[in-house]
């Protein structure tokens, strides 16, 4: 079983910066793809990025976001650069033991808020 905890969520201005990071645990024995997913106010949860083991990366926002593995640490990163009010809500770390897709992601953190002011 797969535990993720995040961290590294706050408060900034617009043109802010943070990153998040995803603590992985358990049975990571296997290959598996590790995202960020997140939430805003009155939107359904969307993808933001994922990483699969070996590297392969999708990103929805990388014009502003990269996501990272550091695998001696088991943790996966999201730098997020030039944030913008639009990008305020909660954002979660998910663990997919298939592919990339959305829609394999089964393991989900507890949420991080990140909010951006204007």
């Amino acid at each position: 079983q797969v535990q993720l905890v995040e961290s590294g969520g706050g408060s900034v201005q617009t043109g802010g910066s943070l990153n998040l990071s995803c603590a992985v645990s358990g049975n990571t024995d296997s290959t598996y793809c590790a995202g960020w997913f997140r939430q805003r106010p009155g939107k359904e949860r969307e993808g933001v990025a994922g990483i699969y083991t070996g590297g392969t990366i999708r990103n929805s926002l990388k014009d502003r976001f990269t996501i990272s593995q550091d695998d001696a640490e088991n943790t996966v990163h999201l730098q997020m650069n030039d944030l913008k009010p639009e990008d305020t809500g909660t954002y979660y770390c998910a663990v997919s033991l298939q592919t990339c897709n959305w829609a394999d992601f089964s393991v989900w953190g507890q949420g991080t808020q990140v909010t951006v002011s204007s």
